[in-house]
Order: structure tokens, then sequence, then C-alpha cells
């Protein structure tokens, strides 16, 4: 095992990691931009080292910046997290040069999972079903027309360098696609450096659902059961749970024999997710890989009770996977996504001085944080304050222990999502789990129409 990592992240998942690691006996090392010196994950961290500036780029983006610090503190193995640079070849490059291992999977694997168009083709070899769509990249409207016409409309845009819904756009004729072409192009090219796009049928009254899986990099493999994770806004998940909702059991097993295949195909290590949609007729098809850990992992934690990040530094350091084991599944385990953010007011951040915090407890329930009062909730970055999840002995005791929980959490003076988790928990659709990706969209613009 290694003996000192550095975390090159921030927030709760930083606080996750350094915990985990901490229970190995492994000496931690913070990293934190100038708007993080006081954070929980520098307090908490066995040493600490500063990146300098504000904004991402100059902070946790900077490669050189973590590989001197790695170095300098004299660690051997560096863990990114989610975001940021956990799924960048380059980094995990720097690391090998530097002789530090990256906690994460192998360069190939990430040069592969990076542009969905390969990833899209290698499942498609592996026999995995994939969306109706374009497997070469789109260089003009008139190849985006094409396309669209073969398969049929509405179809969606995609970048194929990115990923958390950047550059996607949903088009239901030529006129929409026409126009949204161009903007999409510009914004995949922006936030990726990249504006290579790819068109798929738009699969409607779809189920988001993902598999959690390890890799031994030799062609090992399990799965560690899924994840629904429909509720979304603009493509970013808001509330997830396990097991999924409305899912038969014969679609459940193929879809993680499939997220099986698909890791020994591409001799996947470390751990990442693979996602599908499932159409009305229980039909799956493959969506892309995150070759890293989730947001969302704790949802599995929580029905298997295994820890995925303490199984990422135990892959990494070579030692043997869950492969051989046989994990249980039990209960139901929901997680909502408490955003610094205002839903009344168009989801816009809400920074700012948190003065005052209550956290729920009690059986079953997990938070994981790093605010606390006094916390100053910076512009800079993405807008995640906090992960609620809790554990039931069904999906009814589930909900009935969120709900509990949504109403004793408390973040004064900011706006967050919390009143609108509380609203979504209460949904009719959402407690008979009769809901798909298109919920939020629907129900935000329902809610509007009956004010």
């Amino acid at each position: 095992m290694f003996s000192k990592v550095l975390i090159a992240n921030r927030g709760e998942i930083a606080v996750r990691v350094l915990r985990a690691a901490k229970e190995l006996g492994i000496t931690t090392v913070a990293v934190y931009s100038d708007p993080d010196r006081e954070s929980l994950s520098v307090r908490l961290a066995d040493e600490a080292v500063p990146l300098g500036g504000a904004k991402s780029a100059d902070s946790y983006l900077n490669i050189p910046k973590l590989i001197r610090a790695a170095r300098e503190t004299h660690a051997d193995a560096i863990h990114p997290g989610y975001g940021f640079l956990s799924e960048s070849t380059a980094f995990s490059e720097a690391c090998a040069e530097a002789g530090v291992t990256f906690i994460g999977p192998t360069v190939e694997n990430l040069r592969l999972s990076g542009n969905k168009l390969d990833a899209k083709q290698t499942m498609r070899a592996a026999g995995i079903p994939i969306i109706p769509g374009s497997l070469d990249g789109i260089g003009s409207f008139f190849e985006a027309t094409r396309v669209a016409n073969e398969i049929g409309y509405p179809v969606i845009l995609k970048a194929a360098a990115g990923g958390g819904g950047r550059g996607m756009r949903i088009c239901n004729d030529r006129a929409a696609l026409e126009e949204e072409f161009p903007i999409a192009r510009a914004e995949a090219s922006a936030a990726f450096g990249d504006g290579t796009m790819y068109i798929e049928k738009l699969i409607t009254n779809a189920r988001h659902v993902e598999v959690q899986v390890l890799g031994d990099g030799r062609g090992g493999a399990v799965h560690l059961g899924e994840r629904n994770c429909s509720v979304q806004r603009r493509h970013q998940k808001l509330i997830e749970e396990s097991p999924s909702p409305g899912l038969p059991p014969y679609v459940r097993d193929g879809l993680c024999a499939a997220a099986v295949q698909g890791v020994r195909h591409m001799r996947y290590q470390n751990a990442g997710t693979m996602e599908f949609l499932v159409d009305p007729e229980g039909h799956f098809y493959f969506m892309e890989i995150n070759a890293r850990i989730q947001v969302e992992h704790p949802v599995t934690e929580m029905v298997t009770g295994v820890d995925l990040v303490k199984e990422q530094f135990k892959i990494a350091a070579g030692e043997p996977t869950l492969a051989e084991n046989n994990t249980s599944h039990v209960g139901c385990a929901i997680e909502c996504r408490i955003n610094a953010e205002d839903p009344e007011s168009s989801f816009l951040p809400s920074p700012g001085k948190i003065e005052s915090v209550l956290l729920p407890g009690g059986p079953g329930v997990r938070i994981d944080t790093h605010i606390f009062a006094g916390y100053e909730v910076p512009i800079y970055y993405d807008t995640l304050l906090a992960k609620l999840i809790v554990h039931g002995r069904d999906r009814e005791e589930a909900m009935a222990r969120l709900l509990r929980c949504l109403d004793e959490f408390e973040v004064a003076p900011i706006q967050t999502t919390i009143p609108l988790h509380r609203r979504i928990l209460r949904d009719p659709d959402f407690r008979a789990g009769r809901y798909y990706t298109d919920f939020l969209t629907r129900y935000v613009a329902e809610e509007e129409e009956d004010e």
C-alpha cells in the first residue's frame, strides 16, 4: 500500500478520499487554491500545499503545480477524485513520468473513454448495443442532416471529447439542427479544445441507468449493481438511487452483464461506470464510460457495504479486487445532491458565507460534505455543497427517511436545492418510480404553469 497520497481535488470529494486514505494508514496531502485556504480538507489533511490563484486553471487544473507539490511532499500516489483532471491523459502521463502512481484508469483506458466515438466503436465491437447514430465525427451541418435523416428526428448532438452535458443539444427537426449545430460545436471547442461532434437518435421516455464496475486491468472485472440517474437538469444529475425502480430483473441482469463484458474487453483498470439508456420496452443502449469515481458512488456503497475509494487504492497498489467475491445488495439507497443554487431563479448560483448549518442524522443516513458554519462558498467552482444519502430496507422506507432528512437539513442564509428535492420526493410519478430523463424539465415547466 502507498505511504503518502496527494489529493488533487477540493470540496466534498477531497474530504471523502482523505478519510478513506487515513483509514488505510496512508499519510494525506491536500492542495488548495487561495479561496480554499480554510477548507475542511486542508484542516483534516496531514500536510497541505498552496497552489495559489483562484480560477481552476491556476490551481486544480495546473498539472505542473500538482506534480511539483507531489514531489516536494514525497507523495508516492495521487488521487484525482472526480472532475478537474480525473480523466486527463496528460495528467496520468505526467504522474507516470514523475514516478507517482495515478489512482485511476490506465492512460489507454482514459484515451478510449475520453473520446465518446472511440468508446462507442469499442463497445460495439464487444457486442454491446449502442444508440443508433454516427460512428464518426461530424464536421458540418450537412453531414449532421444526412445522419439525422437516416435515423429520424428527434436527435441529440454530442461532443466527442466531452461530457457533463456541455455541447449537448436536442433537435426535434432540421430547423433546430441548423440553429443548434454551430452553437454546440463552439461550446464543445471552448470546453474541451475539440469541436468534433456526433449525433444520436434521441431515446424518448428513457431511463438513465449506470453500472458501477471495478476492473484489475488484466481482464478481471466485477459489477456492484446499477444506479438510476434519470432526475437531471441540463444533463447534470440531481437524484440517484439503487436499485433502479421500474427495471425488470432480466433487464438489470443484462445491463450488468454487458457492463462487465465491456470492462473485460477494454481491460479496464480501477473504478468506473458504464452508462446506459433504457427505453420503455426494456432495450438498453451503451452511452459512455466514466473513467473515475462518480459523484454518486455512495449510493452503491450504501447498498453493498463496499468502500469504493478504498478499492481504488487497493487496485492501484496491485492488491486483489472484489472479482472473486460475491457482493450482496441490501435494501434501497437514494442520494440528493445539495447545490448552492436557487431553483426559483433559474438555478442561479448562490455563493456567499454560510452562517449556520444543521445536518440531519439518524439510522441509515450519510452526509458527504465539506461545509461548516463560517464556510465561504466560492464563485469559482462547482456549486455542490453536500450529498445526502439514505438507506432503507426498501424504497418506501428510504423515501420516508430522505424526506425527514430534507426537512431537517438547513444551510443559511444562502439558497440551496433542498426545497426542490422536497417537492420531487413528494411527486406522485417519482414516488411510483415512473420518471425518465425528461422528468425535471417537465416537472419545472408544470410547476411554472401552476403558479
